[in-house]
């Protein structure tokens, strides 16, 4: 029986596409995976912002690995940091991926990451299977 992989993908949800490309790229590798990401079309219902961490640590524990979209844009979300805190907290594998394009990633991605990977889809998927 084939590995189901448990994954939290980090992303900024002014750059949805990102994390749309990784799922279509995980969806067509055939692999089987359960997504606990925080879509921008599946938010979390909270009241109060201990809440809101509250159920994001919930779903990064239920996770194998995390995969968090390195953006520079990362470096300045509050809840992209909250989640990598976490995520080294809870002992996660952390995968960081270069969007296509990027030269530098943010400090703290790339010096708490288990490994970083470029914007392609065997890339990302072979950290995956190796990591998670």
């Amino acid at each position: 029986m084939a590995k189901t992989y448990y994954l939290f993908i980090s992303h900024a949800w002014d750059y949805s596409e990102h994390y749309d490309k990784i799922k279509e790229w995980l969806n067509e590798d055939s692999i089987s995976w359960k997504d606990y990401s925080v879509p921008v079309t599946n938010q979390i219902d909270a009241d109060t912002k201990k809440e809101l961490k509250e159920k994001l640590t919930s779903k990064i524990s239920l996770s194998s690995a995390i995969i968090v979209i390195s953006g520079m844009y990362a470096a300045y979300s509050d809840w992209i940091d909250y989640e990598i805190d976490e995520a080294i907290r809870l002992g996660k594998v952390i995968i960081g991926v270069k969007p296509w394009g990027q030269e530098r990633v943010p400090t703290k991605i790339q010096d708490n990451a288990t490994e970083m990977v470029g914007w392609n889809k065997k890339s990302v998927i072979d950290a995956i299977k190796k990591y998670a």
